[in-house]
């Protein structure tokens, strides 16, 4: 195990950002990031991880997708306005395609799944290019997560109100509020 960084090393690693409503997650992360050489900050919300981004412009940044019940592609946009060389990676349990193409072309540099452990984050974090080896899949998607996406698809496209979403699907809100919130299927 190595000893982590001393007071005047820690002055000089680089700052990240780290914003997700787990505290718990939050707390293992910041550790295992500490040790690899991060100065880390970490905020539980939006309106925390703007102020603490306008005070430490952050260099990295990993954020959740899905913060209680803000978006964290907000705050993509926002730490991009900032500083557009900030590497984001977006994390997130409810992965879509909706969701990762609009957290790339809003300016993350990069998007993984949870579970996803530090080491993957930091490798995500500096990864420069794309990678054309990545398999394709060999089945598509499932009618369930096919009809996941839709609804993922179809709250962007309201800028995340629910109610306007559901308006749009001609579903009631919180039938679609019960089908967001479950994971969405693995293939």
């Amino acid at each position: 195990m190595q000893p982590g960084p001393t007071h005047s090393q820690q002055d000089d690693a680089p700052t990240l950002l780290l914003v997700d409503d787990d505290e718990a997650f939050c707390k293992v992360l910041c550790d295992a990031l500490g040790k690899r050489g991060f100065k880390v900050y970490v905020a539980y919300n939006l309106a925390e991880a703007i102020s603490i981004s306008a005070r430490h412009i952050p260099e990295y940044a990993v954020v959740d997708l899905r913060i209680g019940t803000e978006s964290g592609l907000e705050l993509v946009s926002k730490l991009v306005a900032l500083d557009e060389h900030t590497r984001i990676v977006m994390l997130t349990g409810y992965a879509s395609v909706a969701t990762a193409v609009e957290a790339i072309k809003l300016g993350a540099n990069h998007y993984l799944t949870k579970p996803a452990d530090a080491n993957e984050i930091v490798a995500a974090l500096n990864r420069e290019d794309g990678d054309p080896t990545v398999a394709v899949a060999e089945k598509p998607l499932s009618v369930k997560r096919l009809e996941w996406e839709h609804l993922q698809k179809i709250l962007l496209a309201h800028h995340g109100n629910i109610s306007a979403a559901a308006r749009a699907l001609k579903m009631h809100r919180r039938t679609l509020q019960r089908k967001l919130y479950k994971r969405p299927v693995r293939e």
